[in-house]
């Protein structure tokens, strides 16, 4: 397990990348806790506990997720659908999807549709819940899974920035619980009032006891798996058509991703040999709404976008072209 220096070093090193980049640039299972649904005004105890994989320096892992819309499905339901997909960003691989769109912020009439593609962010910890305001919430292993987003890590990260914090706040004997707090902002929920505990509180007997029992997580199993070059290939190839407005297309895409509701197709319409589908995964659960996950988005060009030598404007189709010929070169 990493030790708190290691945490704070690379906490840093992470930020310092990212103020680097921007002057160079000018529904799922009971076992995760649902923290959303607790009453306005009330406040849940989380006790976060470190990754099984002790080669993590954090006790969290990053997940990016690219929604991709889409007006209805072709031949089927002509409601709205998104479909899920990773951004391979996550694996330090260059996102087709996000080659195209960094650039549209560059172009104030773009920066909606940038918007829409951008990657949302969320982080997946683990730890006990001490004091749960859900009363009828009940999971047979008391180790829950958290699922959070950018404003309730913010106020995480700073903590952990603070020389006044000197133990891991997950140590078993001199870590520290964390207070989330639900209020409400301009008719949405808020937990900017949220923070660390004062005092330092060993694990209960009952806390260790579900550790010995039950183990800790290995966070990584509950990633997305890392595209293959044909997924990579088949969400690009949706993303094109959810710019150009078309629907939702199963008997191409269906069998690598898909909206909830939507079957895959058997057989493989595309010139690629056909693999089997990977088994599903269960749904990740709803990140709180309200989270701004918009903490990265370039609103001033970054290196990546500076090198793009073709910019966006006009409307679809012009995208598109652009998309196409970058692809044939």
């Amino acid at each position: 397990m990493a030790s708190l220096a290691e945490i704070r070093a690379k906490l840093q090193a992470q930020e310092d990348k990212s103020k680097d980049r921007g002057s160079k640039s000018g529904g799922g299972d009971n076992s995760i806790y649902a923290f959303w649904n607790i009453p306005e005004g009330s406040t849940a105890v989380l006790r976060f506990l470190p990754d099984a994989d002790e080669t993590n320096t954090f006790f969290w892992r990053e997940r990016q997720i690219i929604n991709i819309p889409f007006a209805g499905v072709k031949g089927g339901d002509s409601k709205p659908v998104v479909v899920k997909v990773p951004c391979v960003e996550m694996w330090g691989d260059t996102c087709p999807v996000h080659a195209v769109i960094r650039p549209w912020f560059k172009d104030p009439r773009m920066e909606d549709m940038g918007r829409k593609y951008w990657k949302k962010r969320s982080y997946l910890f683990q730890g006990t819940v001490p004091t749960n305001p859900l009363a009828d919430d009940v999971s047979e292993n008391p180790i829950r899974r958290f699922i959070i987003g950018p404003q309730i890590f913010q106020l995480i990260k700073s903590a952990l920035m603070d020389p006044d914090m000197e133990e891991l706040p997950t140590d078993y004997s001199g870590g520290v619980d964390f207070r989330l707090t639900k209020t409400s902002k301009g008719g949405y929920a808020d937990y900017s009032t949220s923070n660390w505990a004062r005092r330092d509180r060993p694990l209960t007997d009952e806390e260790m006891s579900a550790i010995n029992t039950h183990g800790l997580l290995n966070l990584s199993d509950f990633l997305p798996k890392k595209p293959t070059d044909v997924e990579v290939k088949v969400l690009t190839e949706m993303f094109e058509a959810s710019v150009d407005g078309e629907p939702y297309d199963p008997d191409r895409w269906s069998q690598y991703f898909r909206p909830a509701g939507v079957s895959a197709k058997t057989g493989d319409p595309n010139s690629t040999p056909a693999k089997p589908a990977p088994a599903a995964k269960p749904a990740p659960a709803a990140v709180a709404e309200d989270d701004n996950d918009d903490d990265d988005i370039p609103f001033k060009s970054n290196e990546e976008a500076a090198a793009e030598t073709a910019t966006a404007s006009g409307g679809a189709q012009d995208i598109l072209a652009m998309i196409r010929s970058r692809q044939n070169t």
